[in-house]
């Protein structure tokens, strides 16, 4: 009789529990005689009998045993499936699976000195601005074995100065960070604990840091430039609060480098800073439409924005580009979804998300190399920007 037989006579005569709990009991997997003592084991009701005492969690010598192979197979399989044959490693995991078997990675990580978890702090959940790099983030670290962890800090650094502590505390071994900004205790105490960390969503030529990116500012100096060239020279910007938040300073930044290049002064530049979302880009845009000389071109600091002022035009009955131009940052999905499409900055965030798990990777393994990494970031013009 096979394993799987043994397993269903077990489920018969126990009921649900018996597919483990037999072999817990030791009662061994040796045919009539099993079937024997699990019989002796039931009740007149049909039920099992309590024996008081939970058993013990089945053991890597468990598996090993039930899978008649070594326990170091055993780890090879689970640990490096790639190193043992297809059949052996179905064979064990048949033998883990019936038997309920889970790897203490609790004491594999105090033998290693590393939980194999690395955190992310993103700055919001509220929209897709950062979801495409953290599922290319997640997906290259699983390929290396890792965990990944995420915390959002809603944009407040003294949040996120308790999240990095929390996170480490719970034995992170890496984190990714999005931008520079932040408290320096909370750079003092990633370097006190050793702890490899990358700055992610930003590069700044200036900054020593461990970063893969793309220079924000140049990216929408760049996409400014093609908003000047349509004729365009009465401008708004529509930003995420610039406290605390260096990739919108740096847009922002970028906007005014495009004017001045092109004799235009960034005073006379428009600003509104609002959080990021569909309703606060829809509130501004009308509040920019309020004005008696109001914009020809409005820029938002990135997609989700543009996506509200694009819905309050609409609303409104401002034809876009016909009378006013609107653009976005990011390049996610929701920018080819609007009407008019919408034209942005691609900012390649699966490269960006799976370089900084790379980079993490490298960096906890005592790697040597470059950790600073810039990204191109490019324009993608579509039917929302217009001539005058």
């Amino acid at each position: 009789m096979n394993v799987s037989a043994y397993i269903d006579l077990c489920k018969r005569l126990h009921l649900a529990w018996c597919e483990i709990s037999c072999y817990w009991l030791k009662l061994e997997l040796l045919g009539e005689g099993h079937a024997l003592r699990a019989d002796l084991d039931m009740g007149k009701s049909g039920q099992p009998r309590a024996s008081g005492k939970r058993p013990s969690s089945p053991t890597l010598e468990d598996v090993a045993r039930m899978s008649r192979v070594s326990t170091a197979t055993v780890s090879r399989c689970l640990n490096n499936p790639s190193q043992v044959s297809e059949a052996t490693r179905e064979q064990v995991l048949k033998a883990v699976n019936a038997l309920g078997y889970a790897p203490n990675f609790g004491a594999r990580a105090l033998a290693a000195k590393r939980t194999n978890t690395f955190g992310a702090i993103i700055p919001t959940m509220d929209n897709a601005i950062f979801a495409r790099g953290l599922q290319a983030f997640q997906e290259e670290l699983g390929r290396h074995g890792v965990t990944t962890l995420v915390a959002s800090s809603s944009y407040s650094p003294e949040l996120e100065e308790e999240q990095i502590r929390a996170l480490v505390a719970r034995g992170a071994d890496a984190l990714l960070l999005i931008g520079h900004d932040r408290t320096e205790k909370s750079y003092a105490f990633l370097e006190q604990h050793q702890i490899p960390y990358v700055v992610a969503w930003t590069f700044n030529k200036d900054q020593a840091r461990p970063s893969i990116g793309f220079d924000n500012r140049k990216a929408m100096a760049s996409l400014t430039e093609h908003v000047l060239r349509q004729g365009h020279r009465r401008i708004a910007l529509v930003s995420a609060p610039k406290s605390g938040n260096d990739r919108a300073r740096e847009r922002c930044d970028g906007v005014h480098d495009a004017m001045m290049a092109n004799g235009l002064e960034p005073a006379d530049l428009v600003v509104i800073e609002t959080p990021y979302s569909i309703s606060n880009g829809a509130k501004a845009f009308e509040r920019l439409m309020e004005q008696t000389n109001r914009p020809t071109a409005v820029l938002c600091g990135n997609d989700v924005l543009a996506a509200g002022a694009l819905t309050m035009a609409n609303k409104l009955g401002v034809d876009v580009p016909g009378e006013v131009s609107i653009t976005g940052f990011d390049d996610i999905e929701i920018a080819e979804i609007v009407s008019p499409a919408l034209t942005t900055v691609h900012v390649p965030h699966r490269n960006m998300g799976a370089g900084a798990a790379k980079l993490l990777v490298g960096m906890r393994n005592g790697a040597s190399g470059a950790t600073r990494i810039e990204l191109q970031a490019d324009i993608k013009l579509r039917a929302s920007l217009g001539p005058v």
